[in-house]
């Protein structure tokens, strides 16, 4: 079991591997094929585009072997310009498809602009070992449209602050059970020493779809949609351990252990409130951690704050396990043109060089940059940024276009960041995905958001004690007839379909 007091330990770092490309064929004709420059979609999550000639672009392209051409996308008009090309169908030669939950995307990805790729992988040394639980969760309707963009299937778990529980004489919760205790501590004593108010969990507006949904979790309720004990596909939040989640938190929200204004507090308050010491549990990503104390330090250079890392909350006999944040690990499609790369040798071409990002060069290439230009390995192993400034214009925006996010590891100077990485490989096998993620439910597309709303309202009133659970069950009845039962038979009958 990993522990707080474990924060030293290291990760290795990632040594440079030999890259190969034997795979790799040529053919003539489109732009997918033979020697001709590659075309690539991917998305900008970065405020400026990198130069096309920088030391990133140049060394792909000498490791890959071949021209490509970068078709940026700005994160915030990703769907509006993915859609166009989609309906138009002037797609790039590849294309990274990152909003598979957008029913017109879906839809535009399964009308035969793309290749199903799946029968071509066990070909190439990388993409035949992808987990085939982000496989699973990355065909549509059964077929594979691209190689799944693989991100860490579970990265949620719970941060409590160490110093206070030293303050307070008490250990590091593992179950529920003693979670809810420590909460309520915290808003009773004076983990701070300074006798101000605190309280324990600081929650926010999303506490039903991120921070509630992860403790749901614990409790039994699945990543958005389970399968019942009849064989039948619901969406968790109307589970029984979602509302048994539901009365433990309503109670340790009573007794002063949840910030009273969560349902109204934006991310950043929440974030502020943290760096203040208003309270001393937050449910997210372990990684936040490191930015936790970043934040801290900027308000108060002397703060003493220490953050304890939890991945293995219990509840009773429930056994081990934690949702997936991640879309069950798949963070999108590289998707191949069917109009472009028009013969399957031109396929086993193009997945050449997608196998060949998979390696270690070419991922700490879009990870880190080039040794002695972007980054250095100091004598302790860790890899640190010499310019934060040019590293981000020049290496960061191609990070998010990494296969496989987490395939290697390099060791941090901020053993936060160590340890956060240490836990989600670890958290990885005890991840819960969404059933039906790869799924279609016309119904779902239509109507989920309305039902979905009306449902995290009735949540909203019964946190704040103005709702009972018989109201929450009402509000159940209600969408049942407004597409909730219709969503329930067309997901059970799609998985039972391809789960036969």
């Amino acid at each position: 079991m990993i522990s707080r007091r474990n924060l030293l330990s290291s990760v290795p770092v990632a040594a440079a591997g030999a890259l190969a490309l034997s795979s790799c064929g040529s053919s003539s004709g489109s732009s997918g094929g033979g020697d001709d420059p590659l075309t690539w979609m991917a998305m900008l999550h970065t405020p400026s585009t990198p130069d096309a000639s920088g030391p990133v672009q140049k060394g792909l392209t000498d490791l890959l072997g071949t021209d490509f051409t970068m078709q940026w996308v700005p994160d915030a008009s990703k769907e509006e310009k993915i859609n166009a090309a989609l309906a138009s169908g002037s797609v790039a030669d590849v294309t990274s498809i990152t909003e598979l939950n957008n029913s017109s995307i879906r839809s535009g990805v399964t009308s035969g602009l793309f290749w199903d790729v799946e029968p071509f992988l066990s070909e190439f040394d990388h993409l035949k070992d992808i987990d085939s639980t982000i496989l699973d969760g990355a065909r549509l309707d059964g077929v594979l449209y691209g190689v799944p963009f693989q991100k860490i299937l579970a990265r949620y778990g719970v941060l409590i602050r160490q110093d206070w529980l030293d303050e307070l004489g008490l250990e590091v919760p593992h179950t529920i059970e003693d979670l809810g205790k420590v909460a309520k501590a915290f808003a009773e004593g004076d983990p701070t020493g300074t006798g101000k108010s605190v309280t324990g969990f600081i929650d926010r507006e999303e506490s039903f779809k991120v921070g509630f949904r992860s403790l749901a979790g614990y409790f039994g309720a699945g990543e958005t949609f389970q399968l019942d004990d009849s064989g039948t596909i619901i969406p968790a939040i109307i589970s029984d351990p979602w509302k048994e989640a539901m009365e433990w938190y309503r109670g340790v929200f009573e007794a002063g252990g949840v910030n009273q204004e969560f349902i109204t507090t934006q991310k950043e308050n929440q974030q502020q409130a943290i760096a203040q010491d208003k309270g001393g549990i937050v449910v997210t990503g372990l990684f936040e951690a490191k930015n936790y104390v970043a934040l801290a330090e900027s308000i108060n250079p002397d703060t003493s704050v220490e953050w304890t890392l939890i991945n293995d909350i219990t509840f009773e006999d429930v056994p081990r396990r934690i949702v997936s944040d991640t879309g069950g690990g798949v963070g999108g499609l590289l998707a191949l043109s069917t109009q472009t790369v028009k013969t399957e040798e031109d396929v086993r071409r193009v997945l050449g060089y997608a196998d060949a990002l998979m390696t270690e060069e070419a991922h700490g290439l879009m990870t880190n940059g080039i040794e002695g230009t972007h980054y250095e390995i100091d004598g302790d192993g860790a890899v640190t940024i010499i310019d934060q400034g040019l590293w981000e214009q020049e290496v960061q925006p191609y990070s998010s276009s990494r296969l496989a996010e987490n395939a290697f590891t390099y060791k941090s100077s901020d053993p936060y960041v160590n340890l956060a990485n240490e836990m989600m490989e670890e958290s990885s096998q005890y991840a819960i995905t969404n059933p039906v993620q790869s799924l279609n439910s016309e119904t779902f597309n239509s109507q989920w958001a309305t039902i979905e709303q009306t449902i995290q309202d009735a949540y909203n009133n019964f946190m704040m004690g103005q709702a009972s659970m018989a109201d929450y069950e009402s509000a159940i009845e209600t969408v049942r007839s407004q597409g909730l039962d219709d969503i329930i038979s067309e997901y059970t009958e799609a998985y039972e379909k391809f789960n036969a």
